[in-house]
């Protein structure tokens, strides 16, 4: 009877979304008799009709949704306007920033010290390793087949270069520069940074040191420790409040400031790109998920607010508060939540890296340069390297992509012309990084045997249900 009833619960926002697409399906492609102008109060009215339903359902997930719905209407009626709200989204990725650093230490701190086994931690940590690489690996090569099937970079009419100005040329980087950059010199310069990667170190190695003071040592700093996980937490909570206002923003910005003309062009570069990640997410992530006996429908519940969040703000770390809460309330332990996840924001950037080798590929082709097997398996295996550590930041993966080029001796002038398209595509590839290391931390529990033996606070269960 619940199953039923909701499902009628939803159908009153399937007609409307439906609606909305027919009638800006007419508007834009279609001959249609009715006028613009009714066409667009028509648009509005099912906008209005989508938050009448959000106030009914009194739930975040639906009015983000019902956000990102009233955004791309502006954007599209009032591109001038939308084009200015910009500042919105970026408030919300700054109160989310404020987060992650703090978050990341306390849970890490609280998830190692607080475990009655160092030897489980390691073993832990090896496991999650083994399937960051084989996963990111396979990423990697499917990425790459993808973009040799539909040499999208082929004879494409490239567009001129209209922003430069958001790329710098970037120096080649050594393996070594690569692997020291790994290491703090300066936490808390490494928090101002943004840097994720160094952060997860500097927490992982305090957290071994406070294990192994004595009880009475360690129990104070292991109090505070849990305490500012728990206000970080009720922090996510209160931020999130923001997150419709966010999140329409950024989607109303993204239509306003590009439209849909530029589609025409790098159509089948974008293409390419989600049919890749569509197929990484059936062959790789689905299986993987089998075979550990995921609970599917129960885990899809769960991630589609983070996901949500990351398509629209085009962030990693504006998804990873939400996305650790939402694996806990499933039955992850926090221990393994607190490990996992923020690793995994470093090593387990699935859609990112299917990106990297395709857009590498891209390039060459744009500019007429035939890359031999060898060149695109050497450029593959750098990028294992290189691509690991990439800030979970808008257009992150543009700094990689500029470096790669660099060290491949590739003109950089076809990645400005990405960057027409570069939103449209991190949205799809920035969803895949937060699925991906969602199911990563479920999986590694499941391995480890204790998924569904945590306890998730209330602060946490007060998340989950709105």
């Amino acid at each position: 009877m619940t199953a039923h009833k909701t499902k009628i619960s939803f159908l009153p926002a399937v007609i409307l979304a439906s609606l909305a697409a027919v009638l800006f399906a007419l508007d834009r492609y279609g001959p249609s008799a009715l006028p613009a102008n009714l066409l667009m109060v028509s648009r509005w009215a099912v906008v209005a009709g989508l938050a009448w339903y959000a106030l009914q359902k009194k739930s975040l997930t639906t009015w983000i949704f019902v956000a990102m719905a009233a955004g791309a209407e502006l954007g599209h009626d009032f591109p001038a306007a939308a084009s200015n709200m910009k500042l919105l989204s970026l408030i919300f990725l700054r109160l989310i920033k404020t987060i992650i650093a703090p978050l990341i230490f306390a849970t890490l701190v609280t998830g190692i010290a607080g475990h009655s086994s160092l030897k489980q931690v390691g073993r832990m940590g090896l496991k999650a390793l083994i399937y960051f690489e084989v996963v990111t690996t396979l990423a990697l090569f499917i990425g790459l087949a993808a973009i040799n099937i539909s040499k999208a970079g082929v004879g494409i009419s490239l567009p001129p270069v209209t922003d430069s100005a958001q790329i710098v040329q970037m120096p080649k980087q050594t393996i070594s520069e690569v692997i020291l950059h790994v290491f703090p010199e300066n936490v808390a310069k490494s928090v101002a940074d943004g840097q994720v990667l160094q952060v997860v170190v500097f927490s992982i190695l305090f957290g071994i040191a406070l294990a192994m003071l004595p009880e009475e040592k360690r129990k104070p700093m292991l109090t505070f420790c849990n305490s500012l996980s728990e206000v970080m937490f009720k922090f996510t909570n209160i931020v999130m409040l923001f997150a419709p206002i966010g999140v329409g923003a950024a989607i109303a910005y993204t239509v306003g400031h590009m439209g849909l003309g530029i589609l025409i062009n790098l159509f089948k570069l974008l293409a390419t790109l989600y049919a890749a990640l569509i197929f990484f997410i059936l062959t790789v992530l689905l299986p993987a998920a089998l075979i550990f006996r995921v609970p599917i429908i129960k885990f899809l519940k769960a991630i589609l607010e983070p996901v949500s969040i990351a398509f629209a703000t085009t962030s990693s770390e504006a998804a990873l508060p939400r996305a650790m809460e939402a694996m806990e309330a499933i039955g992850v332990p926090r221990k393994i939540v607190a490990f996992v996840m923020p690793t995994g924001y470093s090593f387990n950037l699935d859609g990112s890296t299917l990106y990297l080798s395709l857009a590498s590929v891209f390039v060459a082709q744009a500019a007429g340069i035939e890359m031999s097997w060898g060149a695109q398996l050497a450029m593959v295996f750098t990028l294992m390297l290189t691509s690991k550590g990439v800030a979970g930041v808008p257009r992150a993966t543009l700094v990689i992509l500029l470096g790669t080029a660099a060290s491949f001796n590739l003109p950089v002038e076809p990645i400005f012309i990405i960057l027409g398209i570069d939103e449209l595509m991190d949205m799809a590839r920035t969803s895949v990084n937060v699925i991906g290391n969602c199911l990563a931390t479920v999986i590694i529990a499941k391995w480890e045997g204790e998924f569904g033996k945590g306890t998730p606070d209330a602060v946490v269960m007060e998340a989950a249900a709105g």
